[in-house]
Order: structure tokens, then C-alpha cells, then sequence
């Protein structure tokens, strides 16, 4: 699907953005193995969390809509059924890294592939530790890429540092650990988004964290469900964080957004960077904090970003990027090699993209530098199939001097079905 965008007059109103991916697929997975229902309020709309039920149902957890949610009638530990298929992963290594660590403590085979996307991601990191637990699984290329094939068995607790700073990993690894004998230390080398330690201490898991250093020791009495509405994506508030600090008439609130400190380096940033943004009505909802975020026309000045901001925006960069090219200076961005196997080389797509809109952008072996003062002119770019590249293309269009083009921008489905319905809101308002 092509989109065709030109900068409006001004950018007005107010959204909620969708429930966040991250937490939606963390409660529909803990709530299947806990014992009783649970009701998912507000849950990510994109295809990602659609691919996680999916599995889910294939592995026998009764899962049903309900009202703006769903329902999930866990199963508890030992409720869990053999697929009588390959389990599809689709385009999200969310599903299938924490699919991963729970389908290694089950006593049956299970194979969990994806689209060729998803199967050129790497999975030996998550791999490596479940084996180190006991688990029989093996993935393509020497136990390193999709489709992974797992026996899943008795595990054993283990003490292991984890090498990259990652939610998925350390997921998988805490999921398979509710089944172990014995307890799980993981120590991060930075800290990453804990959505899963929280809900899981919610649920009733004996977790502690100490500084970067996370234990859990198993129970043997299952997880209580845990009922819960999905805070707003704040990956997905970005986007509109951004615009309405770039874009020379703008005024926007976003609602209900989640402003978990692990994932909040997006505010930050924009703050170092002068934003006009102010966070009101701050409050907790299923032990996520959240808040409502106005945000104003800002004059934007470069700035540098390295170490453990980087963790805390991730997805974020590739909209980052686009605020840096409308601020003043030089922006340096280190330290965000990850983004090298995300859904596309999101290094690389940045900076093609961005320099085919006018960006004087240059890639680093982990980052990128961006020279403002410009801003983006328009033309004709690609999403690759990455939603969050082709949201950020789309920011960038609202302060182009001309008509921007932008190719498979479909890709937002994946996280953001409404995405371009919102931005017309916006525009009109």
C-alpha cells in the first residue's frame, strides 16, 4: 500500500494510543498458565499480540473476546497441550522468544516458526540459556535462527549474566524458570524493560530484584490471573511526542500512557532536546505507572545519547532520528547495535530513507548521526516492511516542504492498525 502525505496547517487533539504491545503479550501468556480467568482490557490491536493468541490457543488455553479485551482462562502449570501443528510466530520475535522459554519446561515437542522476517532474527540467545536448563531445543544454522524445535522437560534454576540487554531474553528465561527446580538469578548489564517482573510479583511469583540483579524461586502453587487494562503504548505515543514538538503549529495530549521508567527514554530525550512536553494526572494501573503527556511546537537542539539511555528507547530511534533532523546541530546516536536485527537493519533503512526525504544522515556500526537544521523535503521512500520505520517515514512527512510517498505503509499493522486514521485526526483538528 502506497501513503501519500503532505505537512498539514497544524497538528491538534488528542489520542490514546493503543494498549501496549509489550505488557499485552506478557499478560496473555502469564495469565494462560495461571489458574482461573482474567480479563484483558485495552490489549495491543497490532498483528504481533494476535500471533501470540493464536499459539496460545493451539496449545489449549481458551482465550475469548470480550467487551474492548479478552478473556483468559488459564490453564495452570500443567494444563498445557502438544500443538498439532507448527505454532506461527508470524512477524513478532516477542512471540516466539517468549513462547520459547515457556514451551521448554512442557513435556511435549513444539516447533514455533515465522515469516522470513522473523526467521532471519536471532535466536541462539535464547537458545543457549534454555538449554543451559535442561531443555532439548535447536533452531537453523547451528542453533541460531527460526524455526526453533523444542522438548521441553524438567528444568533446573540457573546463575547466568545475561550478554545483551534484553526483555525478550530475560523473559523467556523468568517464564522458564516459574517451572525449574531450584531458583533463577539473571544479572543484566543494563537495566531493560521489566514489565515482566512486575506482573509476575503481581501474580504472586517470589521475584526479587536487586540493583541489575533479578531471583525468582519457583512455588509450586500456580499464578493467581491478573485482571488488567493494557496501559497506552508509549512506543507508539512516540510518534506523536515527536510530531507535536517538530511540527511548527502543534498541539497534542496523549492519555493514558504508560511512563514506565525502563521504557520512557523517549520523554527524556526530547526533554534534553527542548522539548515543550509536560506529564499530568500521573497514576498506577496493574502495578504500571502512567500518566497523560502534552506536548507543544518546540525549538529542538541536537544532543548525544549513549549507554543506558539506549535500552530505554530502542524502538524508539528510527522517530528520534526524524526529531533530530528538524533540531538544531548534530545528533550522535551510540550503543544501539541491536537495531541491526530488528525487523529490518533499522540502521541502515534509517538512514536510506531518511536521506532519501532530504536527511543529511549517516550510519555508525552501532548508531546514527544526524545533521540538522534542515528537516525532511520529501519524496518517495520504503517502509521494509517495518512498522516502525514506516510510522517514523510518516513523521517526517508532516514537516516535509514537500509531497512524501511512502511505500508497504501497511507495515503499521503490525503494532498500530488506526496509525494513519489517527494522524488524519491530528491534522484536521
Amino acid at each position: 500500500m502506497k501513503k501519500s502525505l503532505k505537512s498539514p496547517k497544524s497538528l491538534y487533539g488528542e489520542l490514546t494510543p493503543p494498549g501496549d504491545k509489550s505488557i499485552s503479550h506478557r499478560a496473555v501468556i502469564l495469565n494462560s498458565i495461571a489458574q482461573g480467568e482474567a480479563m484483558v482490557r485495552n490489549p495491543s490491536p497490532g498483528a504481533d499480540l494476535l500471533a501470540t493468541i493464536s499459539c496460545l490457543r493451539a496449545l489449549g488455553v481458551g482465550i475469548k473476546e470480550a467487551g474492548d479485551g479478552f478473556i483468559v482462562r488459564g490453564v495452570g502449570r500443567d494444563g498445557l497441550k502438544e500443538a498439532p501443528d507448527v505454532l506461527d510466530a508470524a512477524n513478532s520475535a516477542t512471540t516466539m522468544r517468549l513462547l520459547a522459554g515457556l514451551l521448554s519446561a512442557q513435556p511435549f515437542l513444539s516447533i514455533i516458526s515465522g515469516d522470513p522476517s522473523l526467521r532471519s532474527r536471532p535466536m541462539g540467545r535464547v537458545i543457549y540459556p534454555l538449554r543451559m536448563m535442561g531443555a532439548e531445543i535447536w533452531g537453523r544454522e547451528r542453533d541460531s535462527l527460526p524455526p526453533i524445535a523444542i522438548r521441553g522437560g524438567r528444568l533446573h534454576g540457573i546463575d547466568y549474566p545475561l550478554p545483551i540487554p534484553s526483555a525478550q531474553l530475560k523473559s523467556a528465561i523468568l517464564i522458564a524458570a516459574l517451572f525449574a527446580e531450584g531458583k533463577t538469578t539473571l544479572q543484566e548489564p543494563l537495566p531493560s524493560r521489566d514489565h515482566t517482573e512486575r506482573m509476575l510479583r503481581a501474580m504472586g511469583a517470589d521475584l526479587k530484584v536487586s540493583g541489575n540483579r533479578i531471583t525468582l524461586t519457583p512455588r509450586d502453587t500456580p499464578l493467581s490471573p491478573l485482571d488488567m487494562s493494557v496501559p497506552g503504548d508509549i512506543s507508539s505515543a512516540a510518534f506523536w511526542l515527536t510530531a507535536g514538538a517538530i511540527h511548527p503549529n502543534a498541539r497534542v495530549r496523549i492519555v493514558n500512557c504508560g511512563i514506565n521508567p525502563t521504557r520512557s527514554g523517549i520523554i527524556d530525550v526530547l526533554k534534553m532536546m527542548g522539548a515543550n512536553l509536560k506529564i499530568e494526572n500521573q497514576r498506577m494501573e496493574g502495578g504500571e505507572p502512567i500518566a497523560d503527556i502534552s506536548v507543544e511546537s518546540s525549538r529542538l537542539h541536537g544532543v548525544e545519547i549513549d549507554g543506558e539511555m539506549i535500552p530505554r528507547l530502542i524502538d524508539e530511534i528510527p522517530v528520534l532520528a526524524v526529531a533530530a533532523m528538524a533540531a538544531q546541530g548534530t545528533t550522535i546516536i551510540r550503543g544501539a547495535g541491536e537495531l541491526r536485527v530488528k525487523e529490518s537493519d533499522r540502521i541502515a533503512t534509517t538512514v536510506e530513507e531518511l536521506s532519501r526525504l532530504g536527511g543529511r544522515v549517516e550510519g555508525l556500526p552501532d548508531g546514527i548521526v544526524i545533521n540538522g537544521g534542515m528537516g525532511p523535503v520529501g519524496g518517495h521512500c520504503h517502509s521494509h516492511n517495518d512498522h516502525r520505520l514506516a510510522m517514523a517515514l510518516g513523521v517526517a512527512a508532516l514537516i516535509a516542504r514537500g509531497e512524501t510517498v511512502i511505500d508497504g505503509a501497511e507495515a503499521v499493522d503490525v503494532s498500530y492498525p488506526g496509525f494513519w486514521q489517527d494522524m488524519e485526526r491530528l491534522s484536521e483538528g
